[in-house]
């Protein structure tokens, strides 16, 4: 272990924003300095939460900050982003989500009528998710550049003995799935923010996932590993697949799910959506036995009408995220460098 600085976390011996934007300088920060001075077996696996022994019981523990700006746009807001992510971090770990923690950061200024909004809209997904918020904390700050509201939320799920998930059960041949259209919820924060119109409206997908991934394990589906593509979107999850396992990983382009309004925004943008954040995704991976069963366990969920298998994994090269394009070549998908969107969560 060791905390020296290099060139590749802090060019100037400063924190950046793209030091927090998911993508390979967060991983140095992580792994250079965090671990470095927090390592132990629970944390260094850097899941969704730790997996923790009460008596002969497993739970699940989670926590997640938001600072999201806008605190409002299509299809959600940064209270609703809050439940949502935390309860989904729980829910690809196996676990069933029992309750939720609130740390309300308010700067003054922040007028009343919208701290209630954001509270009424915490309420609604926590119901829609089965969860309640039962402690929390309320900080005022002065008034700075912190955009009116920030929240931290933890969350505490239930696992069962027959789920096990991880890395190291990801296997050649396994089948990799999505459980519906890409880049919604970022191109949603991006469009409010440079005032893009299109014909159809791009909506956030934040919703919590729980309901459907309980469907697919409750199925007795031998999923191998889950993670919500947040941060680093689908990119940052199948390079850490890849990289994590040392196996390669084959993805087409053309079995990809998106909407045509988010790609065009994607693209007027100059973001690849393949990078940009969810909060409504679930990227799932099974043994090819398993694949088709999954599958139709998905989309018989309102939640994943549009799923689809996008890729397969195999061992025996280099291990890397290869894209077969529409147009039939092939490009190395790659996480992003730094920080793509700015404050999507």
């Amino acid at each position: 272990m060791h905390t020296v600085m290099t060139s590749r976390t802090h060019s100037d011996g400063r924190i950046t924003l793209a030091h927090g934007g998911g993508g390979e300088l967060m991983g140095h920060l992580i792994q250079e300095h965090i671990l470095s001075a927090l390592g132990n077996p629970a944390l260094d696996v850097l899941t969704d939460g730790a997996v923790l022994r009460s008596g002969t019981s497993r739970i699940v523990l989670t926590t997640d900050s938001f600072v999201v700006q806008p605190l409002e746009f299509p299809g959600g807001d940064i209270g609703r982003l809050a439940v949502c992510g935390t309860v989904n971090d729980l829910a690809v770990m196996g676990g069933r989500p029992l309750a939720l923690s609130l740390g309300l950061i308010i700067e003054e200024g922040l007028e009343i009528d919208r701290l209630d909004r954001m509270l009424r809209s915490i309420a609604g997904a926590a119901s829609e998710a089965g969860v309640a918020v039962v402690t929390g904390d309320t900080k005022v700050i002065e008034r700075s550049t912190g955009g009116g509201l920030m929240l931290n939320t933890a969350g505490v799920a239930a696992l069962d003995d027959g789920v096990h998930l991880g890395f190291d059960r990801v296997r050649a041949g396994d089948v990799v799935l999505i459980n519906g259209p890409i880049g919604d919820h970022g191109m949603a924060v991006m469009s409010v923010r440079h005032g893009l119109e299109f014909e159809t409206e791009i909506v956030s997908d934040a919703a919590p996932l729980n309901g459907l991934i309980q469907s697919v394990l409750l199925a007795g589906i031998d999923v191998h590993f889950m993670r919500d593509a947040t941060r680093g979107g689908l990119a940052g999850v199948l390079a850490d697949v890849s990289e994590r396992t040392g196996m390669s990983m084959e993805v087409h382009e053309s079995r990809i799910p998106f909407r045509r309004a988010t790609r065009a925004a994607a693209e007027m943008l100059g973001f690849d959506l393949l990078s940009v954040a969810n909060e409504g995704k679930v990227v799932l991976v099974v043994g090819a036995d398993d694949a088709g069963r999954c599958l139709s366990v998905l989309r018989q969920h309102a939640l994943g009408r549009q799923a689809a298998a996008i890729g397969t994994l195999a061992a025996g090269t280099v291990p890397m995220v290869e894209l077969v394009t529409t147009t039939g070549g092939r490009r190395v998908v790659q996480r992003p460098y730094g920080e793509e969107l700015p404050r999507i969560c």
